[in-house]
């Protein structure tokens, strides 16, 4: 009979997700919970049957109310992220996000190989492993990103026509930019999909790389910390 071998690593606890990041990935994730529910229902209210009278049923301006106040704090929250990929640690930061290095592209192979074609290779994990953001997740962020800024402007520039506020008005170019209200609301619907589709393929891979290297990556973005192998911190500058 064969004997079995285990192996034993060193971890090191590291703090990788500074606390704003945390409330941002966090709000974030309310933000675009409360949006899409609320905008579904704008999008096609049902019929609710009452014998009350109009005036004392204002359930669908409620939940425009409930929409609207959520996209500001959408928008403020997109805002302070982006001061903070200039003023957070190194994984918050905005070169992060971009693959500038030859390291930050081969780990995009890599990531490719174990999400996609389910390969599991110990030296190739080891070696590639990312303390942060891997490359291929970091790419897609700048995508959601450059989706949630479609989803503001089109989402203000169809609210601008019945706001008296100044700040929606700002956008109120959209629609005649894309074409015509209707193409403006078929965009931000689709880009509400799309915002759906990433999350449901972000909780997977969250909890697949969670099983996959063990190092508390659901749990990274309540505690803030990761556990991160000694070998791969000798390799790392910037623990």
């Amino acid at each position: 009979m064969d004997s079995i071998i285990r192996r034993t690593y060193d971890f090191k606890r590291v703090l990788v997700w500074e606390l704003p990041v945390r409330i941002f990935h966090w709000l974030n994730a309310l933000c675009i919970t409360v949006l899409a529910i609320t905008g579904f229902i704008i999008a096609d209210p049902p019929a609710l049957m009452s014998t009350a009278e109009a005036v004392d049923s204002y359930w669908f301006g409620t939940v425009r109310m409930i929409h609207f106040t959520t996209a500001y704090v959408f928008l403020l929250n997109a805002i302070a992220r982006i001061y903070w990929a200039f003023k957070g640690n190194y994984y918050s930061n905005w070169r992060a996000f971009v693959p500038l290095t030859k390291k930050q592209r081969d780990n995009i192979k890599h990531v490719l190989k174990i999400d996609v074609l389910l390969q599991n290779e110990e030296k190739e994990v080891l070696k590639n492993i990312s303390v942060g953001h891997n490359s291929l997740a970091a790419i897609s962020y700048i995508i959601l990103f450059l989706l949630a800024l479609i989803q503001i402007f089109t989402g203000f520039g169809l609210y601008a026509p019945t706001s008296t506020w100044w700040l929606p008005k700002l956008f109120s170019w959209v629609p005649a930019f894309l074409g015509d209200e209707m193409t403006t609301r078929f965009v931000h619907h689709i880009s509400t999909w799309l915002f759906i589709v990433f999350t449901l393929i972000h909780v997977y891979l969250v909890f697949y790389h969670d099983w996959l290297e063990g190092r508390g990556e659901s749990s990274a973005m309540i505690s803030g910390y990761k556990f991160v192998r000694k070998e791969r911190l000798e390799d790392d500058d910037h623990i």
